[in-house]
């Protein structure tokens, strides 16, 4: 009676060994993720990014198209890189969001800077504060770098024209957190 489940095990096998090698790369997991990691090679050896005040203010004078790239402070990490890629998701319908804390374009980086000064209304205004107070860098950035104008010019963006909660800054912010290592550093 045994021998009859061979014929059917032997057909099973061959399905699913014909179907791995039928589909395309496309619908293997690893093909994102190898690419993936070679985007972090690449921005990790090759940003432009730095904390410093000249950097800053050489935002404002970079030609459209320019991309600030890379981490601030620390090398990047390909587990908290694809955690931040895919959490960032969520939100690839915004198009102020930037999809990738680490490649970000210089026009975008100007507009949303320019978002910084933004007056909120008391009830924007708590939402603000909700988020500097819990995200895991108590502010946009771990310092008054770039990147806390830029994501701060956003989540007054955000509040304002998109209605977003503190709760919602919040996981913007800690998304985007652009300083490298593999968790939060709040400095």
């Amino acid at each position: 009676m045994e021998k009859n489940y061979l014929p059917v095990a032997v057909l099973l096998g061959a399905v699913v060994v014909g179907g791995l090698i039928l589909l395309p790369h496309n619908g293997n997991p690893l093909v994102p993720q190898t690419a993936l990691a070679a985007k972090l090679d690449e921005l990790s050896k090759h940003g432009n990014s730095s904390c410093s005040a000249s950097f800053m203010g050489s935002i404002d004078t970079m030609p459209d198209g320019t991309r600030l790239q890379g981490s601030c402070c620390s090398p990047m990490s390909i587990h908290r890189y694809t955690e931040q890629i895919d959490g960032l998701k969520k939100y690839q319908n915004i198009p102020e969001i930037p999809s990738d804390p680490y490649d970000i374009d210089s026009s975008l980086a100007k507009s949303m800077k320019s978002h910084y000064e933004d007056t909120l209304n008391p009830q924007e205004q708590q939402a603000y504060d909700y988020a500097m107070a819990n995200s895991m860098e108590k502010g946009p950035c771990c310092c008054k770098c770039w990147r806390w104008y830029v994501y701060g010019g956003l989540a007054k963006l955000l509040i304002h024209k998109y209605h977003f909660t503190g709760q919602q800054v919040t996981e913007i912010w800690n998304l985007s957190d652009g300083c490298g290592g593999d968790d939060q550093h709040n400095h």
